[in-house]
């Protein structure tokens, strides 16, 4: 048996370190307080300003921009929840890949912000930014690309 050297080694793609059932799904910790703010139907820019971290307050912005057709608008806010998204990701675990349940409530924050940024995006022509998030949404959760308008 030859054991794994050099640049790639340990990280799962050597003999030693393969998990076959795929990376382990990454599960965002509840928000309750901004999550039931938003649900009382607070303005989402108040909640985003005392939680600037929790990406379904971006995604509210976006997504009201976007219905109000302020594209550029929206594709700011979803690109703030999007970074905000992938910034609370990796601190749970998730290494740029793998599954995020679209099932997981709280998981959908930062996955409505990359749908958000694809239309915003599709909507200001930025094709190959349509493409990126779309992908990414399929490799998260095939459910959220459907379930979010995008399939």
């Amino acid at each position: 048996m030859t054991i794994p050297m050099g640049p790639g080694a340990g990280r799962g793609d050597g003999p030693l370190g393969n998990n076959l059932l795929g990376p382990q799904p990454t599960y965002l910790p509840e928000t309750p307080e901004p999550a039931r703010r938003l649900e009382d139907g607070e303005d989402p820019a108040t909640v985003v300003a005392d939680f600037p971290t929790y990406s379904a307050g971006w995604a509210t912005l976006a997504e009201r921009a976007e219905d109000a057709g302020e594209h550029v608008t929206a594709y700011a806010f979803a690109r703030t929840g999007y970074h905000r998204g992938l910034d609370q990701l990796r601190r749970n675990g998730w290494k740029g890949f793998g599954p995020v349940p679209w099932d997981h409530v709280p998981n959908q924050g930062f996955l409505r912000a990359v749908a958000a940024l694809a239309k915003a995006a599709r909507a200001i022509g930025e094709t190959d930014e349509v493409e990126r998030c779309v992908q990414l949404l399929d490799d998260s959760d095939p459910k959220a690309v459907e379930a979010l308008g995008l399939a």
